[in-house]
């Protein structure tokens, strides 16, 4: 896959619709496979019913496309979705301020003075109308929030990157258009939300078994023209949550994906997707409906837009997380790898790469056409509920009170039964891994974290940075205090003039962090062993040491990827003889230098935290 920076043609929709051409005809494998989905969600009369304006949908969407971009996805070849070369950005639209700019075009210039050569891909959180949680509870998902910008600055922005936008399909806000209209006794809208007339409908022990991922309740009263209503609201009193028990809801829903697509989203982020479906006396959470979505959405997303990508995101058990792969090529292209995040900062924490190392071992390749996102941290918290099971509740609970001795916040759910338990950790990733009152310079911090970082870009799947960690940004504890909320620890807006500052002074933690961040990134990119689909390796060579052999696609290439763990130096001497890492030499691309084996083996000092990207040379 080219370069964004590349500008094409094939990259850009119509702005309206041409009908003169002949309709898109909806292949029957996939006629076939959408009708089973909907068979199984809503039975065989309606889903008969709801096919035809599916496919009416699909040919809408269709009538956007450029010519060139039609003939750019006849040769496009699913394995090639992702490349090495694939690097995302999660940030917010306003995560940069500047009085004089519009936030979007202040983002704009950051990018393309910053990370022109780097990052390709651009995760833009909801840019959309909200009233509540940072952009999460959408009031309109056709527009631009205005304090934000414009559908033309988004395509702006799409000129140089790819672009992931959010499809917050399970919820909405209380005070979006569609719940007015439910309260107000619109017909059209009495089955959009999950309603109950007294909260006795759900017995308690209904109410036991569903997975809670907060600690406010389920259901929340509003009144209407037809009295008090309890309304199912997973996430807050002001997100409530969609019924996708009607088929309206669903057909809506598709209509906006298909609308990003045109808008010119290249990944579709499916957040809480887990969330998506209820049933009395479940968890409410994983249901066979849930992924018979998610894969009807596939379905949909394969046969008019190949070269996009649905990422779904499942902030659960790592086992139950990487179930939204389905068979690795039918639901997600892309999932969200939770465990990743804390096992990271376990290792850190514990100078120990032995959990990271086990864990890791059980990472298998998806499929040509999906992939693991990995990131370390995002504009939530480092969530703790995908390593139970992975680490001991002792292992969590001690993660937990280190990180709140680093300055961060823990986050609770209920689970059902009262009992609150640790959720995430509230935290920059800065804060996570150095603590500020150490004894330490700034470079020894910074090796410490640029350490915990390569473990994500040398990974199979495709690196996610957010925005703060382009930087070292430390932890806002006043935001916490302002807007009490955990999670604003980790959302500081920072201003335009200052942030320019830091990053051009060459004594600045922000400079010291981008520069070298830069640098591992721009070498990740330029080799085939890093492509998604290349195949690795984890070793145990060291406790102190993530060791991870990478290797292209073609297996011309091999990278051994050594990451000390560890504030001590470490003395490693391995055995090359006959194992895939077998050499002549090796070139460390970040020390620029050679390694030569001896008597077939491999010497090496690693100094703390050091990260060595050995390349065989044949």
């Amino acid at each position: 896959m080219s370069r964004p920076s590349q500008k094409g043609a094939q990259r850009f929709h119509l702005p309206e619709p041409d009908y003169s051409r002949p309709l898109f005809k909806v292949p029957e494998k996939t006629r076939q496979a959408i009708l089973e989905k909907l068979t199984l969600l809503y039975g065989k009369k309606m889903a008969d019913f709801c096919l035809p304006e599916v496919e009416r949908l699909m040919q809408v969407y269709w009538a956007k496309k450029s010519p060139e971009m039609i003939e750019f996805e006849k040769g496009f070849a699913p394995a090639d979705r992702f490349t090495q070369e694939d690097v995302v950005l999660i940030t917010y639209g306003d995560l940069i301020y500047d009085p004089d700019s519009k936030p979007l075009d202040t983002l704009a210039n950051f990018c393309r003075k910053y990370l022109r050569n780097t990052i390709n891909t651009l995760h833009i959180l909801p840019f959309y109308p909200y009233t509540s949680d940072r952009g999460f509870a959408v009031l309109d998902f056709e527009q631009v929030d205005p304090r934000l910008g414009t559908w033309d600055d988004i395509s702006d922005l799409k000129n140089d990157f790819r672009l992931m936008f959010d499809a917050v399909f399970n919820h909405v806000s209380s005070k979006c258009r569609w719940f007015d209209e439910f309260r107000a006794g619109n017909p059209d809208f009495a089955d959009f939300f999950i309603v109950f007339s007294t909260t006795s409908e759900l017995t308690r022990d209904q109410l036991a078994v569903i997975t809670r991922p907060r600690t406010t309740p389920l259901l929340t009263e509003f009144l209407t023209l037809n009295g008090p209503r309890w309304v199912w609201t997973t996430f807050s009193e002001d997100q409530v949550d969609l019924n996708y028990k009607n088929p309206k809801v669903l057909l809506l829903m598709l209509q906006v994906l298909l609308n990003y697509l045109w808008r010119g989203a290249d990944l579709l982020r499916l957040d809480a997707v887990t969330y998506l479906w209820w049933e009395k006396g479940t968890s409410c959470v994983h249901m066979d409906q849930t992924h018979a979505i998610i894969q009807l959405l596939r379905a949909v997303i394969d046969a008019v837009a190949p070269a996009a990508a649905l990422v779904t995101e499942t902030n659960v058990p790592h086992a139950l997380n990487i179930s939204y792969f389905g068979d690795g090529n039918n639901e997600a292209h892309m999932v969200y790898n939770f465990a990743l995040p804390p096992l990271v900062l376990h290792a850190f924490q514990n100078q120990s790469a032995f959990v990271l190392t086990r864990w890791a071992k059980t990472l298998e390749p998806v499929s040509d056409s999906a992939t693991y996102f990995n990131f370390l941290d995002s504009h939530d918290g480092i969530g703790i509920t995908p390593v139970i099971g992975i680490l001991s509740p002792e292992e969590i609970d001690m993660m937990a009170i280190t990180a709140v001795e680093h300055g961060g916040y823990i986050s609770y759910k209920d689970d059902g039964e009262g009992n609150l338990n640790p959720y995430e950790i509230n935290i920059t990733w800065y804060s996570a891994i150095n603590r500020s009152d150490a004894d330490e310079s700034d470079d020894f911090q910074v090796g410490r974290f640029l350490a915990s970082r390569s473990i994500a870009l040398v990974l199979q799947g495709v690196p996610g940075i957010y925005g703060h960690s382009l930087v070292g940004t430390k932890n806002d504890a006043d935001a916490v205090l302002a807007e009490a909320h955990a999670r604003a620890i980790n959302r500081k807006v920072v201003d335009a003039a200052s942030f320019a500052r830091a990053l051009e002074d060459p004594n600045s933690v922000a400079h010291k962090v981008s520069m070298r961040f830069s640098r591992m990134i721009s070498k990740r990119i330029k080799e085939p062993a890093f492509h998604p689909n290349g195949p690795q390796q984890v070793f145990d060579l060291h406790s102190g040491v993530f060791a991870l052999l990478r290797t292209s696609r073609d297996g011309r290439e091999r990278i051994l990827c050594l990451t000390n763990v560890t504030a001590d130096r470490i003395d490693l001497s391995f055995s090359i003889q006959n194992t895939p890492l077998e050499s002549p030499r090796f070139y460390d691309l970040l020390g620029k230098a050679f390694v030569e084996p001896k008597d077939g083996r491999v010497q090496l000092a690693l100094v703390p935290y050091q990260v060595a990207w050995l390349k065989a040379v044949l």
